[in-house]
């Protein structure tokens, strides 16, 4: 009979989390987790970490702390939706990967970065192969926001499939989280597996 296990990651800063939960998912005999967090950014992380990872996940909220039950495949009737796509970088895997580090192309004027960018989004929606996912970090995270100038291009590539993960840690250091307009919030575990399995990755900066 598998093992149940309850981790608290209340306090616990991204991403350390998922890295709780993936260690705890690894154990042998561990068909049952209940992570507990506080903040809806860890809530979505350990979520679709674990839904990648094929388990399956229950969310309960109790005055702003999150209760989220993790069982294996199996142990349960499997009678919620599962997203078709595979996660980014997995399944197709042959699709560019983008890391977009600024709002802005290149270390000329910035009114220049910001034309040469919005060319760069513009041209990727003007290529047959979309990438496989675009992931923003730093002031990169700019561009997912509302007021964007590319706003319009990124959620086009988003709703042709491309994975458009905004780095939660920046949107909260530059105060923009609650502005966000495009993706989805992603943690720095989810950045590096998707780069690992990207060949090589693109960076814009």
């Amino acid at each position: 009979m598998g093992r149940s296990k309850t981790l608290d990651c209340r306090g616990l800063a991204c991403p350390q989390p998922v890295l709780a939960t993936k260690e705890a998912l690894s154990e042998p005999g561990v068909e049952h987790l209940v992570t507990i967090v506080d903040n809806a950014a860890a809530r979505e992380n350990v979520t679709r970490f674990a839904q990648n990872a094929g388990w399956e996940v229950e969310a309960k909220d109790e005055n702003g702390v999150y209760y989220l039950t993790l069982r294996k495949p199996g142990t349960v009737p499997a009678d919620r939706p599962r997203s078709a796509r595979p996660a980014a970088g997995q399944g197709e895997g042959r699709r560019p990967v983008y890391l977009v580090t600024s709002n802005v192309l290149g270390q000329g004027p910035q009114d220049l970065g910001q034309v040469l960018m919005k060319s760069v989004f513009v041209s990727l929606n003007s290529i047959d192969t979309v990438p496989d996912a675009l992931i923003f970090l730093n002031s990169g995270v700019y561009l997912c926001v509302e007021g964007s100038p590319v706003l319009e291009q990124v959620r086009a590539l988003e709703v042709k499939g491309t994975a458009i993960l905004v780095c939660g840690t920046c949107l909260d250091y530059y105060g923009v989280k609650d502005r966000l307009a495009a993706g989805r919030i992603t943690n720095m575990l989810e950045v590096q597996e998707t780069l690992v399995k990207a060949s090589p990755p693109i960076t814009l900066a």
